[in-house]
């Protein structure tokens, strides 16, 4: 029988990675550059892993089945990436990012983990400066912050609506640093058939080379995956059809264990369904919440005629709409955790409420905020997104209510991890949503 050792640190949460650091053993530059390590995967996960080890001093061998790790699915992320820095001087904290992300994460995550993840988050936000990412910045230069769903706090870092590609892209320019320097070598179009164990221990992998078809082997002292999650066993989500769960599945042949296989990530804000040929679904970003507000008609008759396309939305009158998450959570309004969002959407789709031509769907209207700020300040805030929604939808968000519905998104189970991020199996790491061990609805990331 496997046992299962998280290694976790002893002492009160708010001190274990400090001890930690203070305790691990080391390994001297010089033993570096004798250690070879293969990251699968070039997403924001991946880069980062690749470019930082190599500018520790390993040797690494970076892999991805895609023509370049530009095209990894991270560039897909829209809304965000939180960290606790406080800018706004409203009450955050690291605690409070850290219980927030617990909560989100409906208490599954383990603590330890997360802790740390917001006790790190800062410092990220500092790299990812470094590296060129260019947020978007106040009128006195400091870096801007919006609201995010679950949070009461403002504490997501953005650069308009395309975060995951901003960030991505400066991972990347890390990791091709690493590359002309000779510390990286990468391996593009390959996509992962194998993890090889020699005595029981990681030391490799077997991969296909996509365009010669060819099988190759690869070995290294350590092997990480940072292939991404298992969305795509839904029929539709998100992810792109290329995003599937080969690498961590074949971890999980080899004796690999998993944590929360079942605990799959519900995103509020998509695009509903909108033919029966389609291969995913489309994320509309979750900080449109922040200006958005969402709505469903309160009689069933008026539904039903917006469904038959004998009424408008624009026609329902204000006192006609129920803005059920505003009704139901006045702390929070639109801007609730995603699982409720999600949830209070499906249940008014199925009492009745629901709108567009099948009916899961619901509103999410701008013009409150359109009348407020102006249309010059929402089109700076999200144009790009709505000029997406118009190319899917044929429909200008910007005088009708945009229709959203929920769909799987992100998986939170993945492979299962100890503190070091090792797998069950010796010399094989998990990171970023291949593994089980950080995830919530506010987890610091490239958050869509």
């Amino acid at each position: 029988m496997t046992e299962l050792n998280s290694k976790i640190p002893k002492g009160q949460l708010a001190e274990k990675w400090t001890n930690y650091k203070a305790h691990t053993n080391l390994v001297n530059p010089a033993n570096k550059r004798r250690l070879d390590v293969i990251v699968v995967g070039t997403g924001l996960a991946g880069a980062s892993a690749a470019a930082s080890l190599a500018e520790l001093g390993f040797k690494v061998k970076n892999f991805c089945y895609q023509d370049s790790p530009r095209r990894a699915h991270s560039i897909a992320a829209q809304g965000g990436i939180n960290a606790a820095k406080n800018y706004q001087n409203d009450g955050d904290s690291v605690y409070r990012l850290f219980y927030d992300t617990i909560k989100g994460g409906d208490y599954r995550a383990r603590e330890a983990n997360v802790y740390r993840l917001a006790e790190v988050s800062n410092a990220i936000i500092d790299q990812c400066v470094a590296q060129g990412v260019p947020f978007a910045r106040e009128y006195g230069g400091l870096l801007d912050n919006r609201s995010f769903g679950g949070a009461q706090v403002s504490r997501t870092f953005y650069a308009r609506g395309q975060t995951g590609q901003q960030l991505l892209l400066g991972a990347y320019s890390a990791l091709s640093r690493q590359v002309k320097k000779g510390n990286v070598e990468l391996y593009t179009r390959h996509e992962m058939l194998d993890v090889v164990l020699v005595e029981g221990r990681a030391r490799g992998i077997i991969v296909r080379d996509m365009v010669t078809g060819a099988i190759e082997r690869y070995a290294a002292h350590a092997v990480v995956l940072a292939t991404g999650g298992y969305g795509n066993v839904f029929f539709l989500s998100t992810n792109a059809m290329g995003s599937n769960a080969t690498a961590i599945w074949k971890a999980f042949k080899r004796g690999a264990f998993f944590g929360n296989p079942s605990f799959t990530q519900i995103h509020p804000t998509c695009i509903p369904v909108h033919g029966d040929f389609q291969s995913k679904l489309t994320l509309m970003s979750e900080s449109l919440r922040n200006d958005g507000r969402i709505w469903v008609p309160k009689n069933k008759e008026d539904a039903e005629k917006i469904r038959q396309g004998k009424l408008q939305p624009t026609q329902i009158k204000e006192e006609d709409r129920d803005y059920y998450l505003e009704r139901r959570y006045p702390a929070f309004g639109n801007l609730v955790p995603r699982d409720v969002a999600s949830r209070a959407a499906k249940e008014r789709c199925d009492a009745g409420y629901g709108v567009g031509d099948t009916g899961l769907a619901v509103y999410l209207d701008f013009s409150d905020a359109i009348n407020r700020l102006g249309k010059n300040v929402i089109e700076a805030r999200y144009g790009n997104l709505f000029q997406m929604y118009e190319k899917i939808v044929d429909e200008n968000p910007y005088e009708t209510p945009m229709m959203i519905y929920p769909a799987v998104h992100y998986t939170m189970g993945g492979l299962w991890v100890d503190y070091e991020l090792m797998t069950t199996i010796p010399g094989l790491y998990a990171i970023g949503e291949a593994n089980f061990s950080d995830h919530g609805a506010n987890r610091l990331g490239a958050s869509a």
